[in-house]
């Protein structure tokens, strides 16, 4: 009788916890990359590279069980975990960079489920890129650290060959090694189109 009593407390916990979790995803932008922005400009096209990144991303991490956050390609490798961490972390650069706010890398970070960190991840990429589509001059948005050795600052280059890209990177990784561990990423989507085929 105990363990009748214990299996359904336990899945009274579960599965309002996984349909809570599936009801969260599906605020989160990138299921599809937005409509086209009705002009080209600096800002537009901008948004446009964090929305092709934002939809990678979202199919990369999509489904990801927990052997595949735990694989490791080498011995010397990130685990699709640590590169998670990594893709996290730049998206916090981006999203710093285009509000004028500094990276302070002396503040420790607080501690996140894989489930908070996509989701905060993917936030960080639209509320960017939405900033983006209104800007008309990148000169003024710098890149600034905060660090032990002090703190330093860089164009808004630096932003597209440095975290921009090595996000887009590493969201490749990740679909290569999901792949490698037995879970491959959905075949219907299209980076092409930005949408998911029936």
């Amino acid at each position: 009788m105990k363990n009748i009593v214990l299996f359904f407390l336990l899945t009274s916990l579960v599965i309002p916890s996984i349909a809570q979790q599936q009801n969260t995803m599906k605020d989160v932008p990138y299921y599809e990359m937005p409509e086209y922005y009705e002009t080209y400009t600096i800002g537009t096209v901008m948004a446009r590279m964090l929305d092709g990144l934002g939809f990678r991303y979202r199919w990369s991490t999509e489904d990801l069980k927990e052997e595949d956050l735990r694989y490791r390609p080498s011995e010397d490798a990130r685990t699709t975990i640590e590169t998670i961490d990594h893709i996290y972390s730049l998206s916090n650069v981006i999203f710093n960079t285009v509000t004028g706010v500094s990276t302070d890398f002396t503040i420790e970070n607080t501690e996140l489920s894989f489930v908070e960190k996509r989701i905060k991840t993917l936030h960080n990429f639209k509320k960017a890129s939405d900033i983006l589509k209104g800007v008309t001059d990148l000169e003024t948005l710098k890149i600034k650290f905060i660090s032990k050795k002090g703190a330093s600052e860089y164009p808004f280059w630096n932003l597209i060959n440095g975290p921009i890209e090595d996000a887009i990177w590493h969201s490749g990784q990740l679909v290569s090694f999901r792949r490698s561990s037995g879970n491959p990423m959905n075949s219907k989507v299209s980076f092409l189109t930005g949408k998911v085929r029936n």
